[in-house]
């Protein structure tokens, strides 16, 4: 019967004692999250091009 109680507290807490952002919040909230993974994305494909050309003038050596 512990497993029955366990599952109606989760469910009352889900319900009345958590505070859900509002759709504004959620919105500005993926906006920003859009925009990080965008520069971040940006960050790694212009360290990956450094790289690949650091590399390549280095086999060129040889």
């Amino acid at each position: 019967m512990k497993i029955g109680a366990y599952i109606k507290d989760s469910f009352d807490e889900l319900l009345n004692k958590v505070t859900w952002p509002t759709w504004e919040e959620l919105q500005s909230s993926a906006v920003v999250v859009a925009i990080a993974s965008l520069i971040i994305a940006l960050i790694v494909f212009a360290m990956d091009q450094v790289f690949s050309n650091l590399m390549g003038l280095f086999y060129d050596l040889f």
